[in-house]
């Protein structure tokens, strides 16, 4: 007679339960390696790919008076500075955000299935969304020590007044580093980029996960193994969409102060003074509409080639009922 899955061979005791083994495909190395290179894909290819949006978001908010809407804002950065201008900071854009999504997505998993065996099955199926939210609060921490130095140069480069800073990325660096005193180099943004991202990316995992949850329980009820994968590509970009809206309020006024962190009259300034000067209003709301198309576009985006990567290599897509 055969011995039960749960049970060990030799000793007939049952052996602990392991968040690694529980699902479609065991989470060994190569799993979490290639969750790695999804997270590269999906984070580095989609903010590269909004950079004009981003271009603009950031001078809406370091120079509210001048650039007062995304389509004017637009018409006005190509008028001044030419059509090139848009694309400002796509290469430290596309590094930066590589490496945070690598770490994003890659530690998520890690971190998520190490919480999970802590707390046992029973206690993991009661605080899942805890879980979630540790999981992904943890990942996004490492994800942005690796993120803002590049995070910086990016910002310099896209709201320097035209003729006065580096536009290339390698001279842009160099300056960045010339200059440390002045600027802060590479960790002054640490802080606030914290304060934007671990909300954000806490915000995007557990109401991601949630929603998926939520789609699976109410909409899509038949086991999810039988839908096509065109139809759980299509709740994972829905539920990405709708978390990403969420994300940009969540993190917007934190956002604001990373721009207004690079902005020429704000060299020496503290982050206080810097909050208490422009008012948390303002914070919360300038170039917010922008935001919420960029970000909830961004997050679909980001969390279909995820799972479209992940599927392709027969991992299947992420969350469930």
């Amino acid at each position: 007679m055969g011995v039960p899955s749960n049970q060990s061979a030799s000793t007939g005791t049952v052996a602990k339960w392991d968040s690694r083994f529980a699902g479609h495909v065991p989470h060994n190395a190569s799993y979490y390696s290639k969750c790695i290179l999804g997270g590269i894909l999906a984070c580095g290819l989609t903010h590269t790919a909004i950079c004009p949006l981003d271009v603009t978001k950031c001078n809406m908010q370091v120079n509210p008076d001048k650039y007062k809407g995304l389509v004017k804002g637009l018409r006005l950065i190509i008028a001044e500075e030419g059509s090139q201008a848009i694309w400002k900071g796509w290469l430290p854009t596309f590094f930066g955000y590589s490496a945070q999504g690598a770490l994003k997505y890659g530690l998520y998993e890690v971190f998520k299935d190490q919480y999970a065996n802590m707390l046992g099955k029973d206690n993991f199926e009661k605080y899942k969304g805890l879980v979630w939210c540790a999981a992904s609060a943890s990942a996004e921490f490492f994800a942005d020590i690796a993120l803002c130095p590049f995070e910086m140069v990016k910002v310099k480069v896209q709201t320097a007044p035209h003729g006065t800073f580096p536009v290339a990325f390698g001279q842009a660096w160099s300056q960045m580093n010339v200059q440390r005193v002045e600027t802060g180099f590479p960790y002054r943004s640490i802080i606030p980029l914290w304060s934007r991202q671990v909300p954000y990316t806490v915000a995007k995992f557990f109401f991601f996960e949630k929603i998926v949850q939520l789609f699976y329980t109410h909409i899509f009820t038949q086991p999810k193994d039988s839908y096509s994968k065109t139809t759980q590509l299509g709740v994972t970009f829905a539920s990405g969409y709708s978390a990403g809206v969420i994300c940009a309020i969540v993190s917007h006024p934190a956002d604001s102060v990373v721009s207004l962190l690079g902005k020429p009259a704000n060299k020496g300034k503290s982050l206080g003074q810097i909050i208490n000067e422009t008012g948390f209003v303002k914070l919360a709301t300038k170039g917010l509409g922008t935001r919420i198309i960029m970000i909830g576009t961004l997050t679909g985006l980001q969390w279909w080639i995820y799972d479209t990567f992940k599927t392709a290599l027969g991992m299947g897509t992420t969350g469930g009922k």
